[in-house]
């Protein structure tokens, strides 16, 4: 399965910092990033204020996306590194990858 998240990223060296601590756990629970992209203009989105970064990550199971996001290690990665320096999330989908 595979998630689709735009970002509005207010600090690009706090969200440096916290896709460098937390990839290394999401690799360890089978996730990867698929697509990342900066964005110049978004032109329409299905919730107010606009992303400025847009990535897919993709896990084997919905089971061991459910696992890495509730893993208490990325938790505090998060709390330290990506809640101060990330506003807006939007969550754009979450659907099956084919073959």
């Amino acid at each position: 399965m595979e998630i689709l998240i735009g970002l509005e990223v207010r600090d690009d060296a706090m969200y440096r910092e916290y896709r460098a601590r937390m990839t290394p756990l999401l690799l360890a629970h089978g996730g990867s990033f698929g697509v990342d992209v900066r964005v110049a203009e978004v032109l329409k989105s299905p919730q107010p204020g606009a992303f400025n970064r847009l990535f897919t990550i993709r896990f084997p199971s919905v089971a061991a996306h459910d696992t890495f996001f509730g893993n208490a290690e990325y938790l505090a990665i998060r709390r330290q590194w990506f809640e101060p320096g990330v506003g807006l999330v939007t969550h754009l989908g979450r659907y099956e990858v084919l073959p």
